[in-house]
């Protein structure tokens, strides 16, 4: 295994053209725990770690670009106010030391379909800025989960920063696990409210075998604050409009029996914290 440390991004561009197999590493805290357990064995070890402007962040507009390296810790201590919802994932992460080394861009390039950033990136409305020796793309995080612990990324693409909406209204996120750190997602969920577009989007973890949205859920959620006039009365939900909701999310997953839960289990707790994160936005929304 051959170890390569570009001192530049275009120095790291170079680097993953001429060696599209190289498997990037910055935080470390997936990959090594797949060389550790011989997982993977990659011919080349791309070390990202003297990038700086991967690790930086800047409000650009109403849109924040996120540099790829930028660690959890610094996106709960410093952006919690324009990306609430991810704020909110970051918290989730781990333990402090994790939270300190990873990143969201180590969590797009492993693709698990537990990683706690997805579901918020989803209902923030996300985009990923990718970069080669050909030139940059910005791919929707939509369009960026192609399967299990597969990505839109080409070989020789690395990620440069994620473009993250700053928030117009409240978001939630919150994951169902055993314990209350150092566990995988049984499942997740996050929820944005966005006002000034009218409209809702959301995010289900480890639930199918990729990120997904709830879609039917978000489209009957619009439509029922659209027709009752609730974005501008601001009126309190009906009972109906919350279960229904859930319901919807629940239908969403395409889970599977594992050791950390049933497919069953999962699609009610979906339900549950689709119902609960409904009922916590629209309250702060109201306020």
């Amino acid at each position: 295994m051959e170890f390569l440390r570009p001192a530049s991004w275009e120095e790291a561009l170079a680097a993953k053209a001429e060696h599209p197999s190289a498997l990037p590493i910055a935080g470390g805290t997936d990959v090594m725990v797949e060389i550790n357990f011989d997982h993977r064995r990659p011919e080349y070890l791309l070390d990202l770690n003297r990038i700086a402007l991967l690790q930086e962040w800047q409000t650009d507009g109403d849109v924040v670009r996120l540099g790829a390296s930028v660690p959890y810790t610094r996106i709960m201590e410093q952006l919690r106010a324009p990306l609430p919802g991810l704020a909110l994932a970051s918290h989730t992460v781990a333990s402090p030391q994790i939270r300190n080394r990873g990143s969201v861009g180590g969590n797009l390039g492993c693709a698990s379909p537990a990683g706690d950033s997805h579901p918020a990136l989803l209902a923030a409305g996300a985009e990923v800025e990718a970069e080669s020796v050909r030139g940059a793309r910005l791919i929707p995080v939509d369009s960026f989960y192609t399967g299990v612990k597969r990505n839109a990324l080409a070989p020789d693409e690395l990620i440069k920063t994620i473009r993250v909406p700053v928030a117009d209204g409240p978001q939630q996120f919150s994951k169902v696990g055993t314990r209350n750190a150092m566990v995988i997602a049984v499942c997740a969920f996050a929820l944005a409210l966005h006002p000034r577009t009218r409209s809702v989007r959301t995010g289900i973890g480890s639930a199918a075998p990729t990120p997904v949205r709830a879609r039917a859920a978000e489209e009957f959620l619009e439509a029922a604050l659209e027709e009752e006039g609730l974005w501008d009365s601001r009126k309190a939900l009906a009972p109906s409009v919350v279960q229904r909701f859930g319901d919807l999310a629940a239908a969403s997953c395409n889970p599977i029996d594992d050791v950390r839960g049933t497919a069953r289990y999962r699609r009610h707790a979906v339900g549950v914290m689709a119902r609960r994160q409904l009922l916590w936005t629209w309250e702060e929304y109201r306020a």
